[in-house]
């Protein structure tokens, strides 16, 4: 199981690798794409159906033998994107010696220092030419090779950098990508690449997603091989474990959902993001096809459950004074149950005992979350989701360390037992 993560975390450095990659599970299992510009159709029980949105979204739906509005739906819902650096248009810079470096900007929140000196690669996808200009052709991009880094300035000339440096986006950032040989080759680095990566021409290209991400692979360490260290922990562990728990779920009489979105990172608000219509659209046209109407939706609404997952912290045992003094996870002790006062998670008291009395059943053991006090949190997808599909549900997620470090550490035994949990949930 552990080896299926590490394989999928490696083949899914960006958001629409991640989606491709689950698309094919998903299709493997024998689900079937679904165009939301068509009529759904007829639904029947059993069926297996998912629908993406952008490239970087996938909804999947196990179609129960009861209709929505008799039994809702039990959903588990994670996002694909984590925090990197996007490559600017026009990106070339070119220095003395010819040295070329990439003009990038930083989406969501990362941890600047630690995406210093190590190697890293460009994935994405990029934008070609079609017979329509309305529908041009997406070609997804994994460069499987090192090939840029950001390199520290030495010591020697930042005496204070082990004192804490404040680092500039703009100038600190910026990756090595090469040195010009030809004058061909300058302004054209990055293009030429893709062409030769991609087999395409030049003048076809109309335009790129592409982001940097760590070309080291995923491994795990300890003693005892009982810790995981990979770039993207948060949150592709928990749309892997989502994927394997529904693939493994035989039909019952309630529809699992498994919603993977988009930008969670930069606050949700796109079209493929938790705060966006689509999903509920997806679900309210699912519940007609059988027959029913919005009421129909609204029924299901009400008999639903989520499961927002979306990784926590893990005590960290050289800061144990940043956490909770009775409610800090650690690593290797199950899923953890995320609160907030100020509602940034959905968790509450009836919603946090349904997902322990599950674990309960799954024999899996489950920890809580509650943040320092005097340290401010984060918000996940729960809480944006359910104001606009009024779900009951809970924050959940598996406790790690460095959470927004290029590369951060999990628990084996963690994803085990959040599979196991995912599993008895959807069944």
């Amino acid at each position: 199981m552990i080896d299926r993560l590490l394989t999928f975390l490696d083949a899914s450095p960006v958001n629409f690798l991640a989606v491709k990659n689950i698309v094919d599970k998903l299709e493997d299992a024998g689900f079937k794409c679904i165009d939301p510009t068509l009529p759904i159709g007829n639904i029947k029980p059993g069926d297996k159906i998912y629908v993406t949105k952008n490239d970087s979204s996938v909804y999947a739906f196990h179609i129960g033998n009861k209709s929505l509005a008799e039994e809702g739906f039990n959903m588990i819902c994670a996002h694909c994107d984590s925090p990197t650096f996007r490559i600017k248009p026009n990106a070339e810079i070119t220095g003395d010696g010819n040295i070329v470096k990439l003009n990038t900007e930083v989406y969501g929140g990362p941890i600047l220092s630690t995406w210093f000196d190590r190697p890293l690669t460009i994935a994405g996808r990029v934008i070609v030419k079609s017979n329509d200009v309305m529908s041009p052709k997406t070609m997804l991009l994994h460069i499987k090779r090192p090939l840029l880094q950001i390199s520290n300035l030495a010591i020697h000339f930042n005496r204070q950098v082990n004192d804490g440096v404040k680092l500039s986006r703009q100038k600190d950032m910026l990756p090595i990508f090469g040195i010009v040989k030809d004058q061909l080759e300058k302004g054209n680095m990055l293009i030429n690449l893709i062409c030769e990566e991609l087999k395409i021409n030049k003048n076809d290209i109309l335009d790129f997603d592409l982001y940097l991400a760590d070309a080291t692979p995923a491994c795990t360490f300890g003693i005892h091989n009982e810790f995981i260290s990979s770039g993207r922990l948060d949150d592709l562990s928990m749309c892997y474990a989502g994927l394997e728990a529904l693939i493994a779920s035989p039909c019952s009489d309630k529809t699992k959902v498994l919603a993977i979105f988009d930008n969670e990172e930069t606050g949700s608000q796109t079209k493929q993001g938790a705060g966006s219509p689509f999903l509920a659209s997806i679900i309210k046209r699912i519940a007609m096809a059988q027959g029913g109407n919005e009421e129909s939706f609204w029924q299901a609404v009400e008999r639903a459950f989520m499961i927002s997952a979306d990784n926590a912290h893990a005590w960290h045992p050289n800061y144990s004074e940043k956490y909770d003094p009775t409610n800090h996870p650690v690593l290797g002790g199950g899923p953890v149950i995320k609160f907030n006062a100020a509602q940034k998670y959905a968790s509450d008291a009836v919603s946090a005992a349904i997902f322990a009395s599950i674990c309960n059943e799954a024999k899996v053991p489950c920890q809580r979350f509650v943040n320092h006090s005097d340290v401010a949190g984060g918000s996940t997808l729960g809480n944006i989701l359910a104001a606009s599909i009024p779900l009951r549900g809970v924050d959940m997620g598996n406790a790690i360390l460095a959470m927004h470090s290029c590369r951060e550490t999990g628990s084996t035994a963690d994803h085990i037992y959040t599979v196991k949990a995912f599993t008895q949930f959807y069944n």
